[in-house]
């Protein structure tokens, strides 16, 4: 295939507000600015919408939720799988485009795109399978029907570090449920959901069943419409912080709410582990998308016994990734997302440094353009650390020494949240009790990816509830209906 002009896949997309099927500025005229992170060019402006137009995106899709409703369960599946079908024809010029806009290496933009695109074959298959029951009552005077559909119109917000992936998780349920959406994309990367938005139009889509609103004032377009009857569904990705004050505003209209936020995921790795596959699993669970991912390894636990070698073993490989622009393909890592994630990670790190831990690699950030910070494996540190305690959103890998089983599910419990943790042992009765004791919606066991569309995503405590992917996903855009039949008339 013929190299991708950078230019031309960035013109392609339209820069707009999509309200009700069609494409337009907003309200104020405003735009605002797309960087590229690996250069800090400006690559595009967008439409900057103002609360009006989130009202306008609203009651584009209250007008379009009935018909959407109503609309057969296969031709609603038909949709969705046409728009995957789309997405696998546009994946190189989609995973360009999310490479320019978010930064991360194109390898692993392709392989998102991929993951994205499952969502709506998964979902497409879904719609169709919808369910509901029929039984006795006990008396047998009874009977008992129940019926599910969907909630309504719904608001999505995505983060930035998944473009495209966090977008079809929740669009795709939705619309397979029968729901109509607004959908908010971060203001650092609204491109990839652009281009979603015109594929979802190609594939049929009736106008008002998806619009989609792009902004640099979040709190300012998003209170009128939690404000608004007519919405019956949040569905948030983000962090902690903005997801309890969304509960908050969300409580008044007692919406159905789906909540993926923070993480502080520990990797455990015990002395019976495949030292290959555990540092190759850390490498992968702490240095995707450079890190910045909520299912990164914050925390890596390595029984004391191998320490040494782990921490040596995990040192050079982390030395070795190639760190530049995500649009050459030998790069293993990309930049940091702005310059405030940089100056996190370093402050995290000098904190960490002040208090006696060791830096093995890496360190420092790395002036080629655009926000860089090397691969970094730091070493000697304390679990009442910051560093242990926040999320580091970066490529920096922090070990820590344990003696045995009950002490690392102790510290890797000893945390407000509980999105996903990472197992490495080669004994099956050992790998049963840890992932039975840890306090986390998911786990990776040997591995250092959870990831997957036909699996259901989502945490317990602080890191949220609901779920998304998986069987379980489409629930979460249904509400259970219950008839009572008197058949004896």
């Amino acid at each position: 295939m013929a190299q991708l002009d950078e230019k031309s896949v960035v013109e392609s997309v339209n820069k707009d507000l999509f309200i009700g099927g069609k494409w337009r500025p907003a309200a104020s005229g405003r735009r605002f600015q797309v960087e590229d992170p690996s250069t800090r060019e400006v690559l595009a402006e967008m439409a900057d919408a103002t609360p009006s137009d989130s009202i306008d995106a609203l009651a584009a899709a209250d007008a379009a939720q009935s018909g959407w409703a109503r609309t057969p369960a296969r031709t609603r599946g038909e949709i969705i799988r046409r728009a995957f079908e789309l997405m696998v024809s546009k994946s190189e010029e989609l995973a360009l485009l999310m490479t320019l806009e978010m930064g991360k290496p194109i390898a692993e933009s392709r392989g998102e795109v991929a993951y994205a695109a499952e969502f709506f074959r998964w979902f497409a298959e879904e719609a169709v399978r919808i369910s509901g029951d029929y039984y006795f009552s006990p008396d047998g005077t009874t009977r008992v029907m129940t019926v599910k559909q969907p909630v309504g119109p719904s608001y999505l917000i995505t983060p930035w570090n998944f473009p495209l992936a966090m977008g079809t998780r929740k669009i795709g349920p939705a619309l397979a449920a029968g729901c109509t959406v607004i959908v908010k994309p971060a203001e650092l990367t609204p491109l990839c959901m652009a281009a979603l938005m015109t594929i979802l139009e190609e594939a049929g889509l009736p106008a008002g069943v998806v619009n989609m609103i792009s902004t640099t004032d979040p709190a300012g377009v998003t209170q009128p419409l939690l404000a608004d009857r007519r919405l019956r569904k949040l569905s948030f990705t983000g962090s902690t912080e903005v997801g309890r004050l969304l509960m908050s505003q969300a409580s008044h209209g007692l919406l159905r709410l789906s909540m993926e936020l923070g993480g502080n995921a520990p990797l455990i790795v015990f002395e019976d582990a495949d030292l290959d596959k555990a540092v190759s699993g850390a490498v992968f669970a702490k240095m995707r998308n450079m890190g910045e991912a909520c299912t990164s390894a914050n925390r890596i636990f390595v029984q004391r016994s191998i320490l040494p070698e782990f921490s040596a073993r995990l040192a050079e490989t982390m030395a070795g990734l190639t760190v530049g622009r995500g649009t050459e393909a030998d790069v293993q890592v990309g930049p940091l997302i702005e310059q405030a994630a940089v100056d996190k990670v370093s402050n995290l790190l000098d904190d960490a440094q002040s208090r006696g831990a060791r830096i093995v690699t890496g360190g420092k950030s790395l002036s080629i353009g655009g926000y860089f910070y090397e691969p970094t494996v730091v070493v000697d540190v304390d679990p009442s650390w910051r560093i242990a305690n926040e999320e580091i959103f970066g490529p920096i890998a922090s070990v820590y020494g344990f003696e045995d089983e009950d002490q690392v599910i102790k510290l890797a419990n000893n945390t407000e949240y509980g999105l996903v943790a990472y197992v490495f042992t080669e004994n099956l009765n050992r790998a049963l009790r840890v992932t039975e004791g840890l306090e986390t919606g998911m786990i990776g066991l040997n591995q250092g990816l959870v990831s997957n569309a036909a699996a259901p995503f989502g945490g317990v405590k602080s890191s949220g509830f609901g779920r998304e992917g998986g069987f379980e996903g489409i629930n979460e855009f249904l509400y259970l209906k219950y008839v009572a039949i008197n058949h004896r008339g």
